[in-house]
C-alpha cells in the first residue's frame, strides 16, 4: 500500500539523487548496508503507521511491511555473517537515513486520514525509489552471487509492495 505522496515525491527526489551519487559501483559491503538500511527505514515508517492509524487496510499493509522487510533483513544479516562481510556505512545509506528522519517527523505531525494518505503516498514513492535503485545500481553492482540473489528476491517482494501501496493510494485519495 502506499505512503505519503508529497512526502514521497520529495523523499524520492532526494533519495534517488543520493543513490545516483553512490552509483559509481558500490562495493558489496556498501550494497549490503544500503539494502539493510532501506528495509529498516521502511519498518520504522510501518511501526509509526501501526501507532497512529486506526484504518484496517493501512494497518494490514503496515504489518506486511514489517514482516517482509524484517524477513529480508534477517536473511541479509545471516548472509553477511556467513560471508564474513561487514556492511559498510556510506553516503547513500546516510542520505537515506537523513531523508527518512525528516519524513518520519512530517508523518508524526499528522493524524487521521491526513496521516494515512501521507503514509501511503510515501510508501509508493519510497518503493519506487528503492526498487529503481535495486534494479539499476545495487543488483548490477553486486559481485557476490548470493547477495545478488537475495537482492533479486527482495526486489520481487518490494514490487509487490509497490503494487499494493498504489492500490491503497487510490482508495485514500
Amino acid at each position: 500500500m502506499m505512503r505519503n505522496s508529497m512526502i514521497g515525491m520529495v523523499a524520492g527526489l532526494v533519495l534517488s539523487t543520493a543513490i545516483a551519487i553512490a552509483a559509481d559501483k558500490p562495493s558489496d559491503p556498501q550494497i549490503a548496508h544500503i539494502a539493510y538500511t532501506a528495509g529498516d527505514l521502511d519498518i520504522k515508517a510501518a511501526k509509526l503507521a501501526l501507532e497512529k492509524s486506526k484504518n484496517e487496510t493501512v494497518r494490514a499493509f503496515a504489518n506486511d511491511m514489517v514482516r517482509d522487510h524484517q524477513a529480508v533483513n534477517d536473511k541479509a544479516l545471516t548472509l553477511v555473517k556467513k560471508l564474513g562481510v561487514t556492511p559498510v556505512d556510506n553516503e547513500t545509506s546516510k542520505a537515506l537515513i537523513a531523508q527518512a528522519e525528516k519524513k518520519q517527523a512530517e508523518l508524526a505531525s499528522l493524524s487521521g486520514s491526513a496521516f494515512e494518505k501521507a503514509y501511503v503516498d510515501n510508501e509508493v514513492a519510497y518503493h519506487k525509489m528503492v526498487n529503481d535503485a535495486l534494479r539499476t545500481t545495487l543488483i548490477p553492482s553486486s559481485s557476490n552471487a548470493e547477495l545478488k540473489s537475495l537482492l533479486e528476491t527482495g526486489l520481487k517482494i518490494f514490487e509487490g509492495h509497490l503494487h499494493h501501496a498504489e492500490m491503497l493510494a487510490h482508495t485514500h485519495h
